[in-house]
């Protein structure tokens, strides 16, 4: 019976730290997902569209915009235990890949015409911007 009780228990705290490690507003992310993959979609079709598809981008921009705002609104208002939870799937995944390029540009050979530093430098500056963009999304 205590075994049981135990495991109950067990399966329980499993749950609750994969849920809190799922990260919140899960519905919100997917959807902020899916309209950055709309955008980048967007973005690559034939810019031939009667304008159409540059005012898409816009609406699809501020629709972005929005849902950020209400997630951000949502940790303020709703869900102080999750706070501290990372909510920045696109942010910390494009610094880990700024990060892995800048790794493979160090281990490359250096003569590149040059290209090769300004490339690292520029990185550099974009993991600077990353990293400010992460502090600005915590606010």
């Amino acid at each position: 019976m205590k075994a049981r009780i135990s495991l109950a228990v067990l399966a329980l705290l499993i749950l609750t730290v994969a849920g809190l490690a799922a990260g919140d507003q899960p519905f919100m992310r997917a959807a902020r997902a899916d309209l950055l993959t709309a955008k980048s979609e967007l973005q690559k079709a034939i810019p031939d569209k009667g304008g159409h598809r540059v005012k898409a981008i816009q609406l699809t921009n501020q629709a972005i915009a929005e849902v950020n705002a209400g997630m951000a609104f949502d940790r303020r208002h709703n869900h102080a235990i999750f706070s501290a939870a990372p909510d920045q799937p696109h942010m910390t995944a494009a610094l880990a890949a700024l990060e892995s390029a800048k790794n493979n540009l160090d281990h490359a050979t250096s003569d590149k015409g040059g290209h090769r530093a300004r490339a690292i430098d520029i990185i550099k500056d974009a993991i600077d911007e990353v990293n400010k963009g992460i502090e600005a999304g915590k606010q």
